[in-house]
C-alpha cells in the first residue's frame, strides 16, 4: 500500500478526515445535554434540529455546481472550515433559532467534505488500493472519535459546554485553514464533469447506495433506542460500547479494505447483506443484553463493508463521472434519512420489532441485487 501513502492527497485526506470526524463527534456527544441544560430546549425542538441536520446531506448533489467555482480539494478544505465555524457558533448561540442555524452550517461542512472525500479518493487511488485507503480513513476516524470522546470527558470536569465547543471548533477550523494552503492535486488526472449526471448504466450503484442509506438509518435511529428502551443500557454502558466499537473498527477497517481488494466487491457485499439478515432478525427476537451489545458491534463492523459500493462504481464508471456521481449518490443515500426515521418511529409504537424485520427484508433484497455486480473485466 506504499503506492497510496506516497500520494500527497493521502495525507491531505487523512488530516481532514480526522478533523471532520472529531468535529462531528464533538457536536453529537454534547448536543443533547447542551440543548437541554444551556439552551433550555424540549424534545420537539431537538427533533426539528436533528431533521434540519440531514438537509445538507440531501442537498449534496449541489456540490457539483460548487466545484465549477472552486477546485474540489479546496471545497474539502472549505467544508472543514464551515464545520469548525458551526461548532464555534453552536457554543455562542444557545437558542432554538441559533442551534437550527449552527446545525445547518456544521452539517453543510460535514456532508460536503464527505462528498469531496469520496470523489477525491476514487480519483487519486487506483482500484488496487482505494479500498484500503477508504478503510484507513475509517480507521483514523474511529481513532479521532475515541480521542475526542476522552477529551470531552476530561474537559467537561472544569470547562463549560460553550468553551469546549469553541476550542474544538477552533481546532477544526484551523485544520481547514491549513488545508487551504496545500495543493495535493495532480493535473494529469481526468477533469471531472461539473454538472449533475444520472446514467442508466449506473442504476445498480444508485440502488445499492439507497439501500445502504436505508439500512444505516434503521441502525442509527433504532439500534441505540433498543439498547436503552428495551435492555436498559445506562449512559456509561452505551458510552463504553461506543468506545469499544471504535477501538475494534480502528484495527479492522484497513483489513476490510484489503479483503475487498482480495475477494472483490460482490463477495464482500454478499457477506455483509447475508449477515445483516440475521443481525436485524436477531435484534427483533433476542432477549439477552450481552447479545444485543454484540449485535450492535457486528452491525457497525459490517457498515464498513459499504466501501465496496463506491469501489464497485470506480470499476464501472467513467473517471470523469466520479465527482458528480458521488454527489448524486450522497443525496440518494440521504433520501432514506428523510423518510425512514419518521416512518420507523410510527411502526416502533405499533411493535418495536417491525423496523428490524424491515431491515432484514431490505438486506435480503440487497443480497439478491449484489449478485448482479460484475467487475471482473476492470483492473
Amino acid at each position: 500500500m506504499r503506492e497510496a501513502t506516497r500520494q500527497p492527497m493521502f495525507l491531505y485526506l487523512i488530516v481532514l478526515s480526522i478533523a471532520s470526524s472529531a468535529g462531528l463527534e464533538a457536536w453529537l456527544s454534547m448536543f443533547n445535554n447542551f440543548a437541554v441544560e444551556v439552551a433550555g430546549l424540549a424534545g420537539n425542538h431537538i427533533g426539528i434540529i436533528q431533521s434540519v441536520r440531514e438537509i445538507p446531506g440531501f442537498l449534496a448533489l449541489l456540490a457539483v455546481y460548487v466545484i465549477r467555482v472552486i477546485p474540489e480539494h479546496r471545497l474539502a478544505a472549505l467544508s472543514i472550515i464551515l464545520l469548525g465555524a458551526g461548532l464555534i457558533l453552536t457554543g455562542l448561540l444557545p437558542s432554538f433559532g441559533g442551534l437550527v442555524l449552527t446545525s445547518l452550517i456544521m452539517s453543510f461542512g460535514f456532508h460536503y467534505y464527505e462528498t469531496a472525500n469520496m470523489s477525491l479518493g476514487l480519483q487519486y487511488f487506483s482500484p488496487r488500493v482505494s479500498p484500503w485507503v477508504f478503510g484507513k480513513l475509517r480507521s483514523v476516524c474511529a481513532a479521532a472519535n475515541i480521542g475526542v470522546g476522552l477529551l470531552i470527558f476530561i474537559l467537561a470536569g472544569f470547562l463549560s459546554y460553550r468553551t469546549i465547543y469553541i476550542w474544538i471548533g477552533g481546532a477544526v477550523l484551523v485544520t481547514g485553514a491549513w488545508a487551504m494552503t496545500r495543493n495535493p492535486t495532480d493535473r494529469s488526472l481526468p477533469v471531472q464533469r461539473k454538472r449533475m449526471i444520472l446514467r442508466s448504466k449506473y442504476w445498480l450503484f444508485y440502488f445499492l447506495t439507497f439501500m445502504a442509506g436505508a439500512r444505516r438509518q434503521i441502525f442509527m435511529a433504532f439500534a441505540v433506542l433498543l439498547l436503552v428502551k428495551k435492555f436498559g443500557f445506562s449512559l456509561r454502558e452505551v458510552t463504553t460500547l461506543f468506545v469499544f466499537n471504535n477501538i475494534i473498527n480502528y484495527f479492522l477497517s484497513p483489513l476490510i479494505g484489503k479483503w475487498i481488494i482480495r475477494f472483490g466487491e460482490r463477495r464482500m457485499l454478499s457477506l455483509e447483506y447475508f449477515s445483516l439478515i440475521f443481525i436485524f432478525a436477531a435484534y427483533a427476537a433476542i432477549e439477552s443484553k450481552i447479545i444485543v451489545g454484540v449485535l450492535y458491534i457486528l452491525d457497525h463492523i459490517f457498515y464498513t463493508f459499504s466501501i465496496a459500493i463506491r469501489t464497485y462504481f470506480q470499476k464501472i464508471g467513467d473517471p470523469q463521472d466520479y465527482a458528480p456521481t458521488m454527489a448524486v449518490g450522497f443525496t440518494i443515500n440521504h433520501i432514506a434519512a428523510v423518510v425512514l426515521p419518521a416512518l420507523g418511529g410510527y411502526l416502533w409504537l405499533v411493535d418495536y420489532r417491525i423496523p428490524f424485520w424491515g431491515g432484514a427484508v431490505m438486506s435480503f433484497i440487497s443480497l439478491i441485487a449484489v449478485q448482479l455486480i460484475r467487475t471482473e473485466h476492470a483492473e
